[in-house]
């Protein structure tokens, strides 16, 4: 007698999957096209695991049942994107803004120290973000985030538009390179990697494209060639990013050629428009553009983050099994079981046998002097599984700690009070938070990529320097009462109790516009 595989990782709540078991194994029909040889084996559970995220997003998780039956009957009403895209209006609140610190004083009367260099940063990078959609980027990323746990952005200088632009990548497209004897909190090798599909009509193969980044010495040879960045002036490193793009064909790789082992002799490097080859192309920095946005906090020694839908799952799975119970009952409801006694059946003259009745409107029926006529009644049923819908929908509202009043299914009659519905809400005012928190510090790294990437691209009017701290301020995710909040601070900021960058920032929260923090 063998023992089960009792597995904890990131992705452990999707253990009662049957597909997540059979996920390393070749030929599995809910996964193929994991089954390609240069993905790494530590990868596939958390492929796999993206791929049944994006089937409850798509109302496709009844295909992942091995029985094709039981999937062509699941009703899927779009719960779990509904989930998900609240979770994301939460988290996003409806603006988000770039805040350099300091900025908020330089129209002061007396200026602080560096406060107009500040604003002038500040301006800068907001109009960085208006040139690259930065606003859609997040939605696009953030959606991810929440739906799949993680999301990539990365950075690259534009010599054309001479600004860093800014993309968003697929999580299963993400593979950093994390070094077992160092306590690192970014890898210092990242691969961007994904299937090209072939075309027989322009005669192309399939292949794999790999776009790596790597931090190594300038010169492997000599120890002594430095190289002082414009960000931190007076201090020589002898540290740089090197990329490579190249492209391989499957049909090249063998067993074992996985994607950190790729045979660089049958690569394809690509070329950028100047003629420059992208082999281990030397950019000019000292970090590796590419932010990984995690949804949650990750545990220790983890880094991967959890979806917004995660722990409820399996209530999801529930309430799809109700509906499609619903759907049956319903059908036998609107159309009903009726048994007929003592009736006079009409007779197929081809085949002599009565032929079957049909429940119409305007159908009549003969019964003789002791016919009766029953109907099955299920409607007491159908009542019961709307009521288990209802109880479903609030488990997973209060587990999902998006709270009924966040989910919208919350009767606005039963809330007796202002403060209530604030108490109704503090389970969501916690998970938008965490979230808050847990994506504060990568955007303040993601601002100061860009204002490194200026430098280094040595763009006219750019400031050289260390990188100022900015940061991504998030909107209110709930109503305020405006009126008191601009009442108190106008009053607490006049008494000289808060700062103008508190009262500012207050004012913000609460949903005024950034008025250049006069």
């Amino acid at each position: 007698m063998g023992l089960r595989q009792f597995v904890i990782d990131a992705w452990s709540w999707l253990n009662y999957k049957p597909v997540m078991a059979d996920v390393s194994r070749p030929g599995n029909w809910a996964f193929p096209e994991l089954a390609s040889s240069w993905l790494p084996p530590q990868e596939m559970r958390r492929l796999a695991a993206y791929k049944v995220l994006a089937a409850y997003d798509n109302n496709q998780a009844g295909q992942l049942a091995a029985d094709a039956d039981s999937a062509a009957e699941r009703r899927e009403l779009g719960d779990a994107s509904k989930v998900v895209d609240t979770a994301l209006g939460y988290l996003l609140g409806s603006e988000q803004k770039v805040s350099v610190e300091g900025a908020e004083h330089a129209a002061s009367e007396v200026p602080k120290p560096g406060a107009a260099e500040a604003a002038a940063m500040q301006e800068r990078l907001r109009q960085w973000a208006t040139k690259e959609q930065l606003t859609l980027r997040i939605q696009q990323a953030e959606r991810s985030a929440v739906l799949l746990g993680d999301s990539v952005y990365a950075l690259a200088w534009d010599p054309e538009k001479q600004r860093p632009t800014l993309r968003v990548y697929d999580p299963g497209f993400y593979f950093p390179q994390w070094d077992d004897d160092q306590d690192q909190d970014y890898p210092s090798r990242v691969h961007l990697a994904w299937e090209l599909p072939e075309d027989p009509e322009t005669g192309l193969k399939a292949r794999v494209r790999r776009v790596t980044y790597e931090l190594g010495p300038i010169s492997e040879d000599d120890a002594s060639v430095v190289r002082e960045y414009p960000w931190e002036p007076g201090r020589p490193s002898r540290m740089t990013c090197f990329l490579t793009d190249a492209e391989w064909l499957l049909e090249d790789l063998g067993r074992g050629q996985t994607l950190d082992r790729l045979p660089m002799d049958k690569a394809a490097f690509r070329v950028r428009p100047d003629g420059t080859e992208l082999k281990r192309l030397d950019l000019w920095i000292d970090f590796v553009p590419v932010i990984h946005i995690a949804n949650t906090i990750p545990h220790g020694g983890e880094h991967w983050g959890q979806p917004v839908i995660a722990k409820v799952l399996q209530g999801l799975d529930e309430l799809a099994a109700t509906d499609s119970d619903s759907a049956a009952a319903s059908a036998t409801t609107g159309t009903p079981i009726i048994g007929l006694a003592g009736a006079r059946l009409p007779v197929d003259r081809a085949t002599g046998r009565p032929v079957q009745l049909t429940v119409e409107a305007g159908a009549v029926w003969q019964l003789g002097d002791s016919g009766r006529m029953d109907a099955l009644d299920t409607s007491p049923q159908l009542a019961e599984l709307r009521a288990r819908v209802e109880h479903l929908l609030d488990r997973i509202a209060s587990n999902s700690r998006i709270t009924a009043a966040g989910l919208g299914t919350l009767d606005a009659s039963q809330v007796p009070s202002g403060y209530a519905l604030k108490l109704a809400l503090g389970p969501l005012d916690a998970l938008v938070g965490a979230m808050r928190l847990a994506r504060e510090h990568k955007y303040q790294l993601l601002l100061k990529m860009v204002q490194r990437l200026y430098q280094a691209g040595r763009a006219l009017g750019w400031p050289m320097g260390q990188s100022l701290p900015a940061r991504l301020v998030w909107a209110p995710h709930t109503p305020n009462d405006r009126a008191a909040v601009l009442d108190e601070v106008t009053q607490a900021y006049g008494a000289g109790v808060l700062s103008l960058e508190t009262s500012v920032g207050m004012l913000m929260d609460a949903g005024y516009p950034d008025q250049g923090r006069r």
